[in-house]
Order: structure tokens, then sequence, then C-alpha cells
């Protein structure tokens, strides 16, 4: 299944993987919603997935990915992208990915690499695993924690004593997905709770 807001770029990732015997493109998307939504008509072994799927959001694709491994752990993650930040490497692995590739990557790697993740295999080009490696051997940087529009939003909720399905049900989004932001808060603001979330996100002026 192919992922990308690029309708140009999943025609050109579909006339390129369909030469290949042994694989069969049986689904598109352009956002996580739609992603979602196709994934409970169709059971693909691999979603190949854009990171970047909204000029709004930059953590769209983070938060697909954290879905599908959550909700359909059968189906393998591949982030094929254009972008290599050692923190996003980190950031995709963590949200369940099973490989990340670059997308000037050559076909034969394309191929190997979706067929490693579908036997639950990882899959790394060399300088995606070299970003991966950089990112965890970096000491952590000291900045002030910067949350999302999105993760600012769930912190609004959380200060008003919301449980994860009520901030869903508010913000229109899945309970898991919820579950995610407040996870991602929480790990922002070094903290473990979400009271202390609260308490911490106060004294920095952030509600």
């Amino acid at each position: 299944m192919l992922v990308d807001d690029h309708a140009i770029v999943r025609q050109g990732l579909r006339s390129v993987l369909e030469r290949e015997p042994d694989i069969a493109v049986v689904a598109e998307a352009s956002s996580r919603g739609e992603a979602l939504a196709v994934l409970e008509r169709v059971s693909p072994r691999v979603v190949l997935l854009d990171l970047k799927l909204s000029t709004s959001s930059d953590t769209e694709g983070l938060e697909l990915a954290h879905a599908i491994s959550t909700g359909h752990p059968q189906v393998a993650v591949l982030v094929l992208t254009t972008f290599l930040d050692e923190q996003l490497v980190l950031e995709a692995v963590r949200a369940g990915a099973r490989g990340y590739v670059v997308k000037d990557v050559d076909t034969a790697a394309l191929v190997r690499a979706i067929h490693d993740v579908s036997k639950g295999e990882s899959a790394f080009d060399a300088r995606s695993a070299a970003a991966m490696v950089r990112g965890m051997q970096a000491p952590p940087a000291p900045v002030e924690p910067t949350l999302s529009e999105r993760e600012s939003e769930v912190l609004q909720l959380l200060a008003r004593g919301l449980s994860n399905k009520e901030i869903g049900k508010r913000l229109y989004i899945s309970e898991t997905t919820a579950k995610f932001h407040v996870g991602n808060i929480l790990r922002k603001l070094g903290v473990s709770g979400r009271a202390e979330a609260v308490y911490e996100a106060t004294k920095r002026h952030m509600l």
C-alpha cells in the first residue's frame, strides 16, 4: 500500500513496483485518515509511507506509523521519504517503522527493503542507518520543549482532566492517537505522569 500526499509520486512508485513479479500495489492513500480507512478494507503486508503527509503538520506520518503498528501489527511500515534527520529516523523507529529508506534509493534496494520488512526484518539504507546511529550517540540538546500544534491542543484538554478517549472525541482523532500525543507531551516535558505534565507546562507558561 502506498501512502504519499503527491499523486504523481504514487503513480511513479506504482509503475516501478508493479514491474516486479512478486509485488502488487493493492491500495493508495494520501493522508492519515484515508490510509486508516483503507486499512479497514484491505490488509497489505507492507505500507510504504512518506512521513510528510501534510503542509500543516510535521507529525502526521509518524502518527500514522504509530497507529498502524499498534492497530494493525501484522502490517509492516517502511518509511520512504526525502527527509534524513537523525531525530526523525529515531522517531520513526519508535513509532513502529521496520525500515527507513530515502526516496532517491535505487529500485533494487527498495524492492529488497520491501521484501525484508514483509518478512519481519529491518531495512535501513546506509544513510538512514548512519543517521540513526548518530542520533543515538548524540547527547540531548538542552532546549526548551516545543510542542506541535496538535500536542498543544491535547495539552489544553489534558489540563482540563479529560481522558485519552475524551480527548480523541473532542479532537476527532482515535483514542490511540490521543494516547500517542500524550506520550509525546510527557516525553518532551521530561515527566512520567499527566498531573506532572500539567504542573510542568504551567511552570513553563505553556497553558
